[in-house]
């Protein structure tokens, strides 16, 4: 059969497969979701999928009336798109081919790239979407440091279980160094001390990477201030769905766009607090007794910005708002102060909890019949390769090419941030 793989080439695919799948690192760490061809394609690669819901309970001891008390459940979902779409492709000439060896080499640095793309953009919309931020004074030093992450999962009811952080390489091996030093702990000083090795911390596994993104000092005035009175727009009520001119549509309750004194040298990714605006525990709606924690998510104009997330803080209160609220404002003021914590240049180090991140594997429909030969191949967590090979009668040159098509989504991002070091 014209352009038929030989069988050196399969075994070579199958290896490549194996490789592809140990470097999927950070995806074996985050929820997958598997979604139907037909479906993505007839909805323009976009899904919506459901954020955890948040239920209220009210005293319903015998006697007690409560038929004024049947509230309606609120169920918030995101946008999921199969955004990604790489490739690798590359050539061989007929003399080229003379040498077995050469695809072999460049199949390895196909799957290479096409995996780190994928933990790339894995970290990078954990990075950028996650809103906790744990700002650490001083260099990474080890057990604090992770216990604070720790710290603020559980202050918000963050579930305990499938937690990871991932460390820039320099952050992690400063961990490994202090725990090398722990002579009194059996087994972890040792690994820590030949491997640099730190293991799970603090209810998290911990992960090295070999890249990691870095953030900017935010430069926005230290005189910035925003409205916390009780005046529309200075507070979010969640919706499921609104109503346009073309019937209800979804709503994605992960942003609010507020008004601040000026955003004059704000950036996307500044981490900040509000004056008197604290978290509060999911469940239980107690105070924290924490300042929350938001991200800008982009600047709209000179006194508008998105943020993520949205203050939910129920001070009028509402059905909705009182299922979701996520923080509480304690003193209430026109010019309450915005104080930036990422106040210096330094990595930005992921942490989440497994159902805040999830991995979409999409799917091409190449057809095997169109005189190219083609041959795919599925991960443990359901991303598909495809290998396509043809072959130019013209040039004698051999066109190859290795393909991926995926998403990533951070439905919660309350249950994901950064820690970042070094922050005076």
């Amino acid at each position: 059969m014209a352009n038929a793989f030989s069988k050196e080439e399969r075994i070579a695919f199958e290896d490549i497969l194996e490789g592809f799948n140990d470097a999927l690192v950070l995806s074996r760490n985050v929820a997958t979701y598997n979604v139907g061809g037909t479906e993505m394609e007839r909805s323009q690669d976009t899904i919506w999928r459901p954020q955890p819901y948040i239920a209220n309970s009210i005293d319903g001891a015998p006697g007690t009336d409560i038929s004024a008390q049947y509230k309606d459940m609120v169920q918030l979902s995101v946008p999921a798109t199969l955004g990604f779409s790489r490739t690798v492709p590359w050539t061989l000439n007929a003399k080229e081919l003379r040498d077995a060896l050469q695809e072999g080499r460049l199949g390895d640095s196909a799957k290479q790239k096409l995996a780190s793309d994928i933990n790339v953009a894995i970290m990078n919309v954990a990075s950028s979407q996650g809103t906790l931020f744990v700002k650490r004074t001083a260099a990474a030093s080890g057990f604090d440091d992770v216990a604070q992450c720790e710290a603020v999962f559980n202050e918000i009811g963050v579930p305990s279980y499938d937690r990871y952080l991932a460390l820039s390489t320099r952050d992690y091996n400063g961990m490994a160094g202090n725990l090398a030093g722990r002579q009194n702990v059996t087994d972890l000083p040792k690994e820590a001390y030949r491997r640099a090795y730190v293991g799970m911390i603090a209810s998290f596994d911990t992960y090295k990477l070999d890249y990691a993104n870095r953030k900017a000092a935010a430069a926005g005035g230290s005189g910035l201030t925003i409205s916390t009175l009780d005046s529309a727009g200075n507070y979010y009520i969640p919706k499921a769905t609104i109503t346009s001119a073309g019937g209800k549509i979804n709503v994605d309750n992960r942003y609010q766009t507020v008004t601040v004194s000026s955003t004059a040298s704000v950036a996307a990714g500044d981490a900040f607090t509000i004056a008197g605006v604290n978290s509060v525990h999911a469940i239980t709606k107690g105070d924290t007794g924490q300042l929350k924690t938001f991200r800008v998510i982009s600047v709209t104009s000179g006194t508008t910005m998105v943020i993520s997330p949205p203050i939910i803080s129920n001070q009028v209160p509402n059905d909705a708002s009182a299922q979701y609220q996520n923080c509480v404002v304690n003193a209430k003021s026109s010019t309450s102060a915005i104080v930036f914590l990422n106040t210096a240049d330094g990595y930005q180090n992921p942490f989440w909890q497994k159902d805040a991140l999830e991995i979409l594997p999409g799917r091409y429909a190449v057809p095997s019949d169109a005189g190219t030969a083609v041959m795919r191949a599925t991960t443990d967590q359901g991303i598909e390769l495809v290998m396509q090979k043809f072959y130019d009668i013209n040039t004698m040159t051999t066109k190859y090419r290795l393909d991926t098509l995926f998403g990533v989504v951070c439905k919660q991002p309350e249950m994901a941030g950064i820690m970042m070091f070094s922050q005076p």
